[in-house]
């Protein structure tokens, strides 16, 4: 069993990916699919009037800072337009997806957060009404129901509070613990760039291998979204995974690549 998450950045090419993802899946490769939607939503929520607000935390992670109206873009997008959009290219390729959100059957579950603290202008403060939250709990009875009968699952943030409430969680660290769950072999988290970068942007400097005991040591190369990638490597590490790639999801074939050893193994 791999879990494989793809973000929702620019560049990423979703058809390269299913083609990967259905060719194996048809060679007996048993996975789970889960997705972002990121720079979309990013684009929805100026159209509609209401611009993104990114915050970072005094640890120094940057995420974007959910009220109300912005779970609702959030799942227009997530498990509208690019969930469908990722289970109609699988179905397209003779994969039976079904594409869930963590919300349903409490698949991705955790405590509520309804505040975040943030720095702005060198001061730490309080910002209330927000809806993130961690997954604590992975709803497996669900999972392997699709898994025992044929179905590759396609899942996406948001997920549930323990209280029943939409939250925004990281799909990054929602992976790593999906694939702590299922015990898998490897969570391969593939985005627009080819691993960890020592001097992001420049390609080239490529980290190829962190090992999961110094992840700390090289979370001062990670630029914003990458630290939450790190993050949840480093997680899925000590929760059993016997390793995680950060690997190029631009390319052809990213799953087989990243499989290869493209890119930066957590191990």
């Amino acid at each position: 069993m791999i879990v494989v998450k793809v973000g929702g950045s620019v560049g990423i090419d979703y058809d390269l990916l299913c083609d990967d993802v259905a060719a194996l899946w048809q060679e007996g490769q048993k996975l789970i699919l889960i997705h972002g939607g990121s720079a979309e939503t990013t684009r929805l929520a100026e159209a509609l009037g209401h611009p993104p607000k990114f915050v970072t935390s005094p640890s120094g992670y940057t995420s974007r800072f959910t009220d109300r109206q912005t779970i609702e873009i959030f799942a227009m997008v997530y498990c509208g337009k690019m969930n469908k959009g990722i289970v109609e290219r699988l179905q397209r390729r003779g994969v039976n997806a079904v594409g869930l959100s963590g919300l349903d059957g409490r698949l991705f579950e955790g405590k509520h957060k309804n505040s975040v603290r943030m720095v702005e202008e060198g001061k730490v403060k309080l910002l209330r009404g927000d809806y993130t939250g961690t997954v604590e709990k992975v709803n497996m009875h669900l999972l392997q129901l699709l898994l025992d009968n044929g179905y590759l699952p396609v899942l996406t943030p948001p997920g549930s509070s323990f209280e029943g409430v939409a939250v925004n969680v990281d799909g990054d660290r929602a992976a790593a613990a999906v694939a702590v769950a299922v015990k898998a072999e490897a969570l391969l988290l593939l985005s627009n760039v080819p691993g960890l970068l020592r001097d992001f942007p420049n390609e080239a400097s490529l980290i190829p291998e962190i090992p999961a005991d110094r992840v700390e040591e090289y979370l001062e190369f990670a630029q914003d979204r990458m630290k939450k990638k790190v993050l949840g490597a480093a997680e899925a590490v000590q929760g059993g995974v016997r390793r995680v790639i950060l690997g190029d999801a631009r390319m052809a074939q990213p799953v087989r690549r990243a499989l290869a050893g493209r890119g930066t193994v957590v191990s």
